[in-house]
């Protein structure tokens, strides 16, 4: 699976179905994330500009090719906060987006409007330690298995599985369900 993996980097055919298969995966993820349409669509080409960069890093024994690309996609808001942090404001952000058609306007407007729910769980797990809202998020909001945030945060499965409980215990008091299991 390495090698199939490494050759979305030289294949273009590969690249394709690789996109195909988990651009939706990783519009939602981003979605849940960031509000405006145009920063989820750069976001997401970088995204997969970085997986271009590191598809040779992927280990298949390690997990799926998703939480390999959840993790690559979780450095990429932080990322483009810091560059925005260090453009000026509103002119060079602004002048580095690409104009959207109306048609991706409105579809990524409505996939920004259905991941409400989970920006407004990302807001109560503001106050988490990182370590602890890092493995939440990706396990009750992305819906990945313990074993593959463990994977995409890079830490092993028991630590995953230690963070994971004490969010939770401190999410209780919080007056939305969070969903998700240790699967």
């Amino acid at each position: 699976m390495r090698r199939k993996q490494a050759e979305i980097a030289t294949d273009p055919v590969a690249f394709e179905a690789f996109y195909r298969r988990h651009v939706d995966e990783v519009t939602r993820f981003l979605a849940r994330r960031v509000d405006d349409p145009h920063t989820v669509a750069d976001l997401v080409a970088e995204v997969f500009v970085a997986v271009l960069d590191s598809a040779h890093t992927y280990r298949a024994g390690l997990g799926s090719e998703i939480a390999w690309l959840y993790g690559v996609a979780r450095n990429t808001p932080s990322a483009e906060r810091r560059r925005a942090f260090r453009e000026s404001r509103l002119a060079d952000r602004l002048n580095g987006r690409r104009l959207l058609d109306s048609d991706a306007l409105v579809r990524l407007e409505e996939r920004i409007d259905a991941e409400s729910h989970a920006r407004r769980a990302f807001e109560a797990m503001a106050e988490l330690p990182e370590g602890e809202r890092a493995v939440i998020e990706l396990v009750a909001l992305d819906q990945l298995t313990v074993p593959e945030a463990a994977q995409a945060l890079g830490i092993r499965q028991r630590t995953a599985r230690v963070r994971l409980h004490r969010a939770r215990r401190a999410l209780r008091a919080v007056p939305f369900v969070m969903g998700g299991t240790t699967r």
